[in-house]
């Protein structure tokens, strides 16, 4: 059985697509089913394009979110360099075997002539104008030039390109293990560039030389690149590498969350979710992108998201850690059609990863939170916090934000509550509270219950009757986690200060 090799080829032309982070998960699950490799090869041949720091937010992306790299660039190994700009020498030499073979073909056209063919074309009808296995017959290439002539046209340093002869009446077909067979006919491809006239080869020759000299054994990769597999086969064909083409598979497009088309960095933007893995700086613009790293999100959590964008288990079940996601994945259980970015379901995930974890774990989430702040907080509190809190946050930075109150004292009271609520038996219950509690050393939960139950007891009003109010006295708001444990978080100094401030403020209505 053929050793599994897989590769991830991002283009260093600015931040990682969340959609290439799936990209790069789908191939890490099959490299680690079946014990083979996970190569990294960064496709800079578009030079133009190139964004200075892309290529190592790429790496940090992928360590983040736990995808380790076995082989390439930041890795090394044996089929090095791994960045395709720095290997020219073999993409320059396999285009010329290309052309020895007959396969290709050097093409002399200057923008005009390629414009003056295109429009002689429309102007006879053809609705999209190829330089083709026609078309090429009446252009400057080394096919209708003698060989002298295009000797001399290179040793004399006119521009040129290479082209792929592509034949006229040929059936090309590709197993696409998602999509099943796909089938094009030869006439309708054209004479793709291989090599540029700056020398940099074309994403299609590197991309085939590269997955053949690395012996990539499956190429998992975007819909988008479905186009181009029949003309990547061709080049296998020229080459003689059919026996060893890898298998490919397209996956899916990542699409809006209502299902309407593909999803995009402004849809991501106007709807209010990240679409890049970490913060991304934009070199030129200066513009920033926040990343799911810094909005909350937990790696295992996205990548547990991610997972189901395209792929199911077969079963009900949704948790999986990377482990069992390795043990459940097949590549034959990637769905054609375009899967729903539904971020809701990503906070769901994030939620249970959130909740899973230890109150330690929490806590110092939230101490991190704090620091920032410049609240002062030892990890004893901050555990009780973490465990009050931990149902009913989605983000580690939930446990500050919903949980401030735990540390600055109400200023401003639930109107609402207040004004349906605040009563005398409110007021007398909450001086009769005081009361008890102002003997006390420490206030624990327990005691509070059974302290505000004695109270409430004594003056014979229900203690559901004033349980609300009780809460906007002490938090500012009308609903919340646990009122006692609340209490004996803040402690009993605190508990005092915060009614005593509310009976001051809030005034009972007159009838």
């Amino acid at each position: 059985m053929r050793e599994v090799r897989v590769r991830f080829a991002p283009s260093p032309t600015g931040a990682l697509h969340i959609g290439g982070v799936r990209t790069a998960l789908y191939n890490y699950l099959l490299a680690r089913q079946t014990k083979g490799t996970m190569i990294l090869r960064i496709e800079d041949t578009d030079q133009n394009r190139f964004v200075p720091g892309a290529e190592e937010y790429i790496i940090n992306s992928l360590k983040w979110v736990g995808i380790t790299i076995d082989e390439g660039v930041g890795v090394g190994g044996p089929h090095a360099p791994y960045r395709q700009s720095e290997r020219k020498a073999i993409y320059k030499e396999h285009a010329q075997q290309l052309i020895d073979k007959g396969m290709a073909y050097y093409a002399f056209d200057t923008e005009q002539e390629l414009e003056e063919m295109r429009e002689r074309l429309k102007a006879a009808g053809v609705a999209t104008p190829q330089y083709n296995s026609i078309t090429r017959m009446q252009m400057r290439n080394s096919l209708t030039l003698s060989e002298e002539e295009t000797r001399n046209l290179i040793e004399t340093g006119v521009p040129y390109v290479i082209r792929l002869k592509v034949p006229r009446k040929e059936e090309i077909r590709l197993n696409d293990m998602i999509r099943g067979w796909v089938m094009v006919h030869s006439s309708q491809i054209d004479d793709k560039v291989l090599m540029k006239s700056d020398g940099m080869p074309t994403y299609h020759l590197a991309n085939v030389v590269d997955d053949y000299l690395m012996k990539i054994s499956h190429v998992i990769r975007g819909e988008e690149w479905l186009p181009s597999a029949p003309l990547h086969v061709l080049l296998y064909k020229s080459f003689g590498w059919e026996n060893e083409m890898p298998q490919f598979a397209h996956l899916p497009l990542l699409l809006k969350p209502d299902g309407n088309g593909k999803l995009s960095k402004r849809d991501a933007d106007q709807l209010g979710f990240p679409i890049f893995p970490l913060t991304w700086k934009d070199p030129q613009t200066g513009e920033v992108a926040k990343g799911y790293k810094e909005s909350g999100y937990l790696p295992e959590a996205l990548i547990n998201f991610l997972a189901f964008l395209g792929w199911n288990p077969g079963t009900t079940q949704e948790i999986f850690s990377m482990e069992e996601l390795i043990a459940a994945f097949s590549v034959e259980r990637i769905g054609k059609a375009g899967t729903r970015f539904d971020i809701l379901k990503a906070q769901w995930f994030n939620q249970h990863y959130l909740r899973s974890k230890t109150d330690d774990e929490l806590a110092g989430y939230l101490l991190e939170s704090l620091k920032n702040e410049g609240v002062a907080c030892d990890r004893g509190k901050a555990e009780k916090i973490a465990a009050l809190m931990k149902e009913r946050v989605t983000f580690p930075q939930d446990l500050w934000e919903q949980g401030k109150f735990l540390f600055h004292a109400p200023t401003d009271f639930d109107q609402a509550v207040v004004s349906k609520k605040w009563n005398e038996d409110v007021v007398k219950v909450l001086s009769g509270f005081r009361s008890e509690i102002s003997s006390l050393q420490n206030l624990d939960a327990t005691t509070a219950k059974s302290l505000l139950d004695k109270v409430t007891s004594a003056l014979g009003i229900g203690t559901g009757k004033v349980l609300q109010a009780v809460r906007v006295a002490i938090t500012g708001a009308g609903g919340g986690p646990d009122l006692m444990m609340v209490m004996e978080i803040i402690g009993r100094d605190e508990v005092i200060q915060r009614i005593d401030y509310a009976l001051k403020t809030l005034k009972v209505k007159v009838a």
